[in-house]
């Protein structure tokens, strides 16, 4: 029988009963045929691969994740992915959409359809993420169903304003819930419902949001699970207590390992979906079940029943492993072909211009002066409490703290405090919207940075220690139509050009990472101590993540979904 590829003597990873055993295994026309001991002597296949001293694992599989966090284009995206072992993912591209509405949604996908990677897409169901923001774009109830029609769909994605879905029945995402419920009740419906419990996340579930990927705890995750959720765990829940906990308890059916967000430098220097799963292992995970987390259960999540499995008739995309507990990949499959070998070189064409004309002119805001980053205010010559938003380490999270500031003149002068200023403008033309607050914590202790790379409404946010240094950064981010700029003592230190809607860049991984890696070098250079510090700051504009965030509204207690004045009465 005619074959296209015939690997002998390889230690294959049987999904269903989540074990090793030698076998061989044939693929013909991009799938998986027979897994057994026939060999040469049934099959006359074109390429013959011995594979001793190997271990076959299928293609890995990443059902939640952003690719406008790494800021790069789908196919670069798709470069950076398949060395390490990924061959498929469902992105969910709702900061594109908070930018240009459905037109960056059909744009993403349309650049995802030559990319060797598959990419079935979730639809971005909470675009503005609130009601209390302002976006480029919306993402509506026609538009879904549009999307829909395009057959690229697998599930809609993350419903963020748990607020409002538990407290308000008529607001706009319990309008898209019940809407999906009633015309599309098989399709997968993804959650985020950071530290609900008991009753808040019953409601959650009731509404059909059954699956977590938020910073996960014993106690939260247990909930879960017991309610019938899927958990989706990422980098940041993988305290030693949760590993144990999921290697001890038969609950491998209810779980399985995302990114979620992964920054251009980690990519390129660790790794993506391989890397969640050899830090799983090293924590103590057998390499078996942390792979059935890595490509069973996410598949079965999204109803991907044609791969997740080396199997008859299943998508012929696997790896080669030349070392289990590492995790060290010799070779990458897709649909039955070679894209990657790590004894080949393995180099990168970049496609310049992917996106339309008007993708490249985003930022719609005049230039700034050091007057817009002055805090002013009613209140007469004194001292009053105001609110302080507070960053720490180890969590996208903040806090608020009560802080007694002079004001002088009708300004708040925080020039010549503790703290420093954050400030978001508006810049889509739309209302001129702006709002300034206080902030302090683990950030920069001098000089200033501006982006419009800020979660997920993506304005021009800007934080630092003097008006004039925001000023210069602000600037230099608008004159570059979006990007990270950081200043110091009145001079450029870095500026991080994104072009394609304030948050991508067309240039190749590597030099893209390079500069990434800088920056991050440059803020801790600066005083910011944070594990993750880009996204630390791009998430302060981000009203679905707990405590105090601002947008272009003002400052906003997201537990209670609502704007709060800077100084307290």
């Amino acid at each position: 029988m005619k074959l296209d590829i015939l690997i002998e003597n390889v230690q294959v990873f049987n999904s269903y009963y989540k074990r090793f055993t030698t076998e061989n295994v044939a693929v013909i026309d991009g799938k998986f045929l027979y897994i057994g001991k026939r060999g040469a002597e049934t099959f006359d296949a074109c390429k013959v691969i011995d594979g001793t001293g190997k271990y076959m694992v299928p293609g890995l599989i990443d059902i939640h994740l952003h690719i406008e966090s790494t800021m790069v284009t789908p196919e670069t995206f798709s470069f950076g992915l398949i060395q390490n072992g990924v061959t498929t993912i469902v992105p969910e591209p709702h900061e594109m959409a908070n930018v240009f509405g459905i037109k960056g949604v059909t744009e993403m996908m349309k650049a995802s359809r030559d990319c060797v990677v598959d990419m079935f897409y979730a639809i971005p169901s909470s675009v503005p993420a609130t009601s209390l923001e302002t976006t480029g774009g919306a993402i509506e109830i026609e538009d879904i169903d549009k999307l829909l029609q395009t057959g690229e769909i697998i599930c809609l994605g993350e419903i963020m304003n748990y607020v409002d879905v538990i407290s308000d029945p008529t607001c706009k995402t319990n309008q898209i819930l019940n809407h999906i419920r009633e015309q599309y009740p098989q399709l997968t419906i993804e959650g985020h419902v950071p530290k609900l419990l008991d009753l808040d996340l019953h409601k959650m579930i009731y509404k059909g949001v059954d699956s977590d990927h938020t910073h996960q705890t014993i106690e939260g995750m247990e909930a879960r699970i017991a309610a019938g959720m899927f958990i989706e765990i990422q980098e940041k829940s993988m305290s030693q207590e949760v590993i144990d906990y999921l290697i001890e308890h038969d609950v491998a059916e209810h779980y399985c390992f995302i990114t979620d967000d992964v920054m251009t430098d980690s990519l390129q220097r660790r790794g993506h979906l391989n890397h969640i799963a050899k830090k799983a292992i090293q924590m103590g995970m057998s390499a078996e079940q942390a792979i059935y987390a890595c490509t069973y259960t996410p598949s079965r999540r999204m109803k991907m029943l044609d791969r997740g499995v080396i199997g008859p008739g299943k998508v012929a995309d696997f790896l080669l492993l030349s070392e289990l507990d590492t995790f060290k990949i010799e070779q990458v499959f897709k649909n039955g072909k070679e894209v990657y070998d790590a004894r080949s070189a393995y180099k990168q064409e970049v496609t310049p211009k992917q996106f339309p004309a008007s993708f490249y002119e985003s930022v719609k805001l005049s230039s700034l002066c050091k007057e817009d980053f002055m805090i002013m205010t009613d209140k007469a010559d004194g001292y009053y409490p105001c609110r302080v938003m507070v960053v720490q380490d180890g969590s996208t999270f903040t806090k608020e703290i009560i802080a007694e500031m002079e004001v002088n003149k009708q300004k708040v002068n925080w020039e010549q405090s503790q703290y420093g200023l954050i400030a978001t403008f508006e810049r889509y033309g739309k209302n001129g919207n702006r709002a300034h607050g206080l902030i302090g914590g683990d950030i920069i202790k001098n000089g200033a940075i501006a982006t419009t790379y800020s979660h997920d409404n993506h304005n021009l946010l800007v934080l630092g220690q003097n008006g004039r240094d925001m000023e210069i950064a602000a600037n230099a981010v608008i004159k570059n139509q979006g990007g990270i700029c950081v200043v110091s003592e009145g001079k450029v230190l870095q500026m991080l050009k994104l072009p394609v809607g304030g948050i991508l860049s067309e240039e190749p991984l590597e030099l893209l990472a390079q500069q990434v890696e800088e920056l991050r070098r440059t803020l801790a250079d600066l005083g910011y101590k944070h594990y993750n510090s880009i996204m630390s700051i791009s998430t302060l504009s981000l009203p679905v993540s707990p405590a105090l965030k601002i947008t272009d509204f003002g400052l906003i207690n997201v537990n209670e979904g609502e704007v709060v004045p800077l100084v307290v009465s």
